[in-house]
């Protein structure tokens, strides 16, 4: 997929992080934690956010550790899909 004016596609993000909800069908939720310096204080944060992404087998539990890669959107909050299960939960 060359594009004409010389630019490459863009590689799409990828985010490492643990599945916090896996109720819905097809969806998971993950938080992704990452570490920060704090504007004021100067002292290192942890930062997390929860991203709704799509799990098309439903292979994901709570607590798994997956890698999710952007897409287009797939609903109203989907923008990110599962690429895969790295660790399981214990259990």
């Amino acid at each position: 997929m060359a594009e004409t004016n010389g630019e490459r596609p863009r590689t799409r993000q990828q985010r490492i992080g643990q599945v916090v909800s896996a109720k819905m069908k097809k969806t998971i939720v993950v938080r992704v934690t990452r570490r920060a310096r704090h504007p004021l204080y100067r002292r290192v944060v942890e930062v997390s956010k929860k991203f709704y992404a799509h799990d098309e087998r439903n292979q994901c539990r709570e607590g798994d550790r997956v890698v999710i890669e952007e897409t287009r959107p797939v609903s109203k909050l989907k923008r990110w899909r599962l690429v895969e299960v790295l660790g399981r939960a214990d259990s």
